[in-house]
């Protein structure tokens, strides 16, 4: 298993559907493992739930970027 490739299927999942974002907010662990279709113990999934906050922090991060960066 890529975890990046997971990670980007993750991410682009929450994006694009409110329901499973609402999900991921809620029970991150559970939503995961509804992704990647397997059962791992939690302290496995949290890295998989670290990676993915942290991707949409840059995402976020880079969209205000390009957003300030229109302005001049």
């Amino acid at each position: 298993m890529d975890i990046k490739e997971k990670i980007e299927e993750i991410v682009s999942k929450i994006q694009s559907d409110k329901q499973f974002a609402a999900k991921f907010k809620q029970e991150p662990v559970k939503a995961i493992e509804s992704v990647i279709g397997i059962d791992l113990p939690d302290d496995q999934i949290e890295k998989v739930v670290s990676g993915v906050k942290a991707k949409m922090s840059i995402d976020k991060a880079g969209d205000l970027f390009g957003k300030v960066k229109d302005l001049f």
